[in-house]
């Protein structure tokens, strides 16, 4: 059998190209082109196997916290490997890893949340929150209170729960989605759906289409709202001040339960531990993820408020639900060490105090170029809007083409951006530094000015 590491480039594509099916990828394109295979990393930076270094803008994928190259991450891995590589959550068992992280989790949570349920992705906190949220209203009499309602272009996994909780057309295209008792709403964003309202008058009639849902369907029918504190994947789509409170007020008045879907937002995004501290939301479920163990190993959970927790806990009796890696303890234990780097270097205050004020100041500059809309963002995560007309808000035809544009021109320029739509966003890792920001914007402007030099020849009509 090949080592991987002793082959060249056209090698591993080959390989690559013949075995490996890729996620969220058109193959039959990937294919023709070649995989970009990415060998080594770094701190904030990426290398490629044909040695191409790049800034890595996306942390991964939103998850990289604490950057690449932690050592004391491998080591910890290694060391809980050796003493105990894996056993189960299952049959009244559990491992100190999985107690430990447990218990900092519900230091580090809202007041009111204390447990947590240990899951392996995003994809699937989500999934056992629908399970958590049918069982709870079961549990209380009312197993009718079975829908729960999103927002349109949301995105929370790609299971068939977790991408019917999503709103996004051309995920529940494919495979019948959504699955029954999930409905959607409109999300808050301003820039492309806002028209002439002021942001915050919008941001309060689209909280206000819950409210008119629930009453549409009947109230003993909503078991709960589910949110991103922002939207990620969907274009880094930041609420009006206006939304949240109003989203809070009703799911109060109404008595639903609201999971605010922190798998992105969670463990300092913002500038704070958690997109919910933010926001100043207070949630009945946080789904959690990526950050937490700063993607080194798979690892996610669902953090519970004590008014769901004691109702599972004391009226259940055997919740029929779990994962064969719920807290694997080498997973628990990576996490665990994790957490503490990004308490005791303080990393989430730097976003807070310092960085993240100097991004969304250098980030915002991108405003002046002649392609860009809208530049908005929040401590390390933001997105500019490419559009043709930046005084009528209007964007080019055929969505996606000149995001794509931009995009590889970013990759030429060393410089990892994603494209949703025409939409660029970018989230690095929590510790860079002022100086890599400054890089990170002088690549975005130069990759920028390509972009516009190549849309008088862009054929749009293809």
């Amino acid at each position: 059998m090949n080592k991987p590491h002793n082959l060249d480039t056209s090698e591993l594509q080959a390989i690559d190209r013949k075995h490996h099916l890729h996620p969220f990828t058109d193959s039959k394109e990937l294919n023709e082109q070649g995989t970009r295979v990415i060998t080594r990393a770094d701190g904030v930076y990426i290398w490629d196997s044909e040695g191409n270094k790049l800034l890595d803008g996306m942390a991964g994928l939103w998850c990289v916290n604490v950057g690449y190259g932690r050592k004391e991450l491998a080591e910890v891995a290694y060391e809980q490997m050796l003493e105990l590589p894996y056993y189960n959550s299952f049959f009244q068992c559990t491992t100190p890893p999985a107690i430990g992280l447990a218990e900092i989790l519900a230091e580090l949570a809202p007041d009111h949340i204390n447990r947590v349920f240990f899951t392996g992705s995003g994809s699937e906190s989500n999934d056992t929150v629908i399970r958590m949220v049918r069982r709870y209203w079961d549990l209380l009499g009312e197993p009718q209170k079975s829908v729960i309602i999103s927002r349109k272009n949301a995105y929370h996994g790609s299971t068939m729960a977790g991408a019917s909780l999503g709103g996004m057309k051309f995920m529940h295209e494919q495979g019948g989605l959504p699955i029954p008792g999930i409905v959607h709403i409109d999300q808050p964003y301003w820039y492309a759906e806002g028209g002439d309202q002021d942001p915050e008058e919008f941001g309060l009639n689209v909280a206000q289409q819950l409210e008119a849902t629930i009453l549409d369907m009947g109230l003993d029918r909503i078991g709960a709202f589910i949110a991103e504190p922002l939207q990620g994947a969907g274009g880094v789509i930041i609420p009006p001040d206006s939304y949240w409170p109003e989203i809070g007020r009703i799911c109060d008045k109404y008595g639903i339960l609201l999971i605010a879907d922190e798998v992105i937002c969670g463990f300092g995004r913002t500038g704070k531990w958690f997109g919910s501290d933010y926001f100043g939301i207070k949630p009945d479920f946080m789904p959690i993820a990526k950050g937490l163990s700063s993607g080194y190993l798979p690892i996610g959970g669902v953090m519970v408020s004590d008014r769901v927790a004691d109702v599972l806990t004391d009226k259940c009796g055997e919740f029929a639900h779990g994962y064969t890696y719920s807290g694997h303890p080498a997973a628990a234990a990576v996490a665990l060490k994790n957490l503490q780097i990004l308490r005791d270097e303080h990393i989430i205050e730097t976003v807070e105090k310092d960085t993240g004020p100097y991004l969304q100041k250098r980030w915002r500059e991108l405003e002046n170029h002649p392609l860009v809309g809208e530049a908005r963002g929040v401590g390390l995560v933001g997105a500019i809007e490419i559009v043709k007309d930046k005084d009528k808000r209007e964007f080019f035809p055929k969505e996606g083409t000149v995001g794509g544009v931009c995009r590889d021109a970013c990759i030429r320029n060393g410089l990892v951006m994603r494209a949703v739509g025409d939409t660029m966003i970018i989230s690095p890792p929590l510790i860079i530094t002022k100086e890599q920001i400054d890089e990170l914007i002088e690549k975005a402007l130069k990759s920028l000015d390509e972009t516009a030099a190549a849309i008088p020849g862009i054929n749009f009509e293809d």
